[in-house]
C-alpha cells in the first residue's frame, strides 16, 4: 500500500502535471505544420479549393494561419492579464477547436464556398494556437525557478515535435492506404487534431494559476494556496515572500505596449531583444523546413514517396535529438546554443546548395544523383536536429525572462505575434522561391543563418540560470552604459552563464525531485 500510495502521488505531482499540459499544449504548434505539409499535395484537397499544386494560393492558405496566430496573440495575453493565465488557456483552446472544425467541414458536400471554409478556419485555429504560444510560456515560466525554466521550454518543445511527428504520421499512413485522391486522406489528419484541445479542456481544472498573477492582482490567499498545490506546505512561505517582494519591487511600475514598442521607452529594448529573436528563428528557415519538407527533398533528386518516408524519419531524429536541447539549454546557455546552432545551420545550407546544384544538374554532368541525394539527406537531417537544439525553444523562453511582471504576458503576445508575421512572410515565399530559385533557396537560408549569429552574438545577452529581476538588470545597466552590446554592458558578464551555483535550490528543474 505504501508503494502504491508513493506511485500515486508522483502521478499527481502538480510540477509533472503543469509541465505535461503545457507539453501538450505546445505541441498543437508542431500538429499544424505536419498535417499542412502533405495536404498541401493532395489531389482532392487541390480539386476542392479550386486550385492547382503550384498555385501562389497553396502557400497563403497555409501562411494566413500564421496572422492570425499574431491576432491570437493580443487578445491571449490581455486576458490572460486581466482573468489569469488559465482562463486564457481555455478560451484559446476553444477557439482552436473550432477553427479546426470549420477546416474539416470545408468543401464536404458542396464545393461553392469550400476555399473560404478553409481560409476562415485557418485564420480562427491560428487565433487559438497563437494564444495558447504566447500564454503557455509565461505559464510555465512564472511556475518555475531560475535554474529548471530552460530545461522545462525545451522539453514542452519537444513534444512539438512529437505533434508534428504525430501529424506527419497520420497524413502518410492514410495517403499511403487512401491515395492522393480520396479526400478522407486530408480531412482525417485535419479532425484528429482535436485530440489536443479536448484532452486539454478536460484537464485543465487539475492545474492552479500563477502566484505570480494572484499576487499581482493582490489575491494573496489564493497566491499562497497555488504555492502549496505547487510546492508544499514546508515551501511556501518562502516562494511567497520572494513574489511578494519581487510584486512590491515593480508595483509603481505599470508598463503597457506604448512602453515596449516605441523607441526610447522603459521596455523598447528588451521587446527588440524578443522581435529579432522570433525574425532570426525565421530566418534560420526551418520553418520553411517543416512545412514543405518533401518538396525540399525533391530539390535533392529524390522522388516523391521516398521523399514524403525521408521526412518522416527526419521528424523523428529531430525529435529525438532535442532530448540534448533539454540537456544542455540550463547548463550551456540559451546564447552560445543559438549563435553556434545558426553557424551549423549556415554551413549546412551552403553544403545542400552545392549538393542541390549538382542533384538538378547530374544528367549534365554525368554524374550518378543517388550519392548526392543520400549526403544531401544527411545533411539536411543533421540540419534540422541543430536547429532543434539551438533555436526552437529559445526565441520563445528567453521574452519570458526578461520582461517584469507588469508586462511578461505582453512581451510573451509581441513575441507571437513577431514570430506569426515572419512566418507568415517565410511560409508564403518559400513555395515561391522553389519554383523559381529551386536550390539556390539553400544559400539564401545559410547568408540569413549567418546574419542571425551575428546579431545574437553581439546583443542578445544569456539570460539562463539568472532570476528574473537579474536579467531586468542587464536592460538598466545598457541604459546607463548607453549601448546594447552584451560584449560592453556589465563588464561582459552576460555573454555566458554566471559563474558558480546557488545553493538556495533554485537550479531545481521543475521536474527536479524535489517537491
Amino acid at each position: 500500500m505504501t508503494s502504491l500510495k508513493v506511485f500515486t502521488q508522483a502521478l499527481m505531482d502538480k510540477k509533472k502535471e503543469i509541465v505535461l499540459f503545457s507539453a501538450t499544449a505546445i505541441a498543437l504548434y508542431g500538429y499544424d505544420q505536419g498535417m499542412m505539409s502533405l495536404i498541401n499535395t493532395n489531389y482532392n484537397y487541390l480539386d476542392t479549393m479550386g486550385i492547382d499544386g503550384e498555385d501562389p494560393l497553396v502557400g497563403v492558405i497555409v501562411s494566413v494561419y500564421y496572422l492570425g496566430c499574431a491576432v491570437g496573440a493580443v487578445f491571449a495575453s490581455l486576458l490572460a492579464d486581466m482573468g489569469g493565465r488559465k482562463p486564457s488557456i481555455f478560451a484559446c483552446l476553444a477557439v482552436t477547436s473550432l477553427g479546426n472544425l470549420f477546416m474539416f467541414v470545408a468543401g464536404l458536400g458542396y464545393s461553392r464556398g469550400a476555399m473560404t471554409m478553409m481560409f476562415l478556419g485557418r485564420i480562427i485555429m491560428g487565433l487559438g494556437v497563437g494564444g495558447i504560444d504566447a500564454v503557455i510560456p509565461v505559464y510555465s515560466s512564472e511556475l518555475n525557478s531560475e535554474g529548471g525554466r530552460g530545461e522545462a521550454l525545451a522539453k514542452e518543445f519537444q513534444s512539438n515535435i512529437f505533434g508534428l511527428n504525430m501529424a506527419f504520421a497520420i497524413n502518410l499512413g492514410v495517403t499511403s492506404s487512401l491515395g492522393k485522391d480520396n479526400q478522407w486522406a486530408w480531412r482525417i489528419p485535419i479532425i484528429a487534431m482535436q485530440i489536443y484541445p479536448v484532452l486539454l479542456l478536460s484537464f485543465i481544472y487539475r492545474l492552479p494559476e500563477t502566484p505570480r498573477w494572484f499576487i499581482f492582482h493582490e489575491r494573496e490567499e489564493d497566491a499562497k494556496s497555488a504555492l502549496t498545490d505547487i510546492y508544499g506546505e514546508d515551501d511556501m512561505k518562502g516562494k511567497f515572500d520572494e513574489l511578494k517582494q519581487a510584486h512590491d519591487d515593480e508595483s509603481s511600475h505599470s508598463i503597457g505596449y506604448n512602453d515596449m514598442i516605441w523607441p526610447g521607452s522603459n521596455q523598447f529594448h528588451p521587446t527588440m531583444v524578443t522581435v529579432m529573436g522570433q525574425v532570426n528563428q525565421a530566418l534560420t528557415g526551418y520553418g520553411a523546413v517543416s512545412v514543405y519538407g518533401p518538396q525540399i527533398f525533391e530539390l535533392l533528386g529524390l522522388g516523391v514517396t521516398v521523399s514524403e518516408y525521408l521526412t518522416q524519419g527526419n521528424y523523428i531524429s529531430y525529435f529525438f535529438l532535442m532530448t540534448l536541447a533539454w540537456l544542455l539549454i540550463d547548463r550551456v546557455g540559451r546564447r552560445v546554443m543559438m549563435v553556434g546552432g545558426a553557424f551549423g545551420m549556415a554551413t549546412s545550407f551552403l553544403i545542400l546548395t552545392l549538393l542541390g546544384g549538382l542533384a538538378q544538374n547530374a544528367d549534365k554532368l554525368n554524374i550518378p544523383d543517388m550519392p548526392i541525394a543520400i549526403v544531401g539527406s544527411v545533411v539536411l537531417y543533421i540540419a534540422t536536429g541543430i536547429f532543434g537544439i539551438g533555436w526552437l525553444s529559445q526565441p520563445w523562453l528567453i521574452p519570458t525572462e526578461i520582461f517584469p511582471s507588469t508586462s511578461r504576458a505582453q512581451g510573451s503576445a509581441i513575441s507571437v505575434i513577431t514570430w506569426g508575421l515572419a512566418n507568415f512572410a517565410v511560409t508564403l515565399l518559400t513555395p515561391i522561391g522553389f519554383n523559381n530559385l529551386s536550390y539556390w533557396l539553400f544559400l539564401v537560408f545559410a547568408v540569413t543563418n549567418l546574419f542571425a549569429a551575428w546579431w545574437t552574438w553581439l546583443y542578445c545577452p544569456e539570460t539562463g540560470g539568472r532570476s528574473f529581476e537579474e536579467n531586468q538588470a542587464f536592460f538598466e545597466d545598457a541604459k546607463e552604459h548607453g549601448s546594447w552590446s552584451v560584449l560592453k554592458v556589465g563588464k561582459g558578464d552576460y555573454r555566458g552563464m554566471p559563474k558558480g551555483e546557488k545553493d538556495d535550490g533554485e537550479t531545481q528543474p521543475l521536474l527536479g525531485n524535489g517537491s
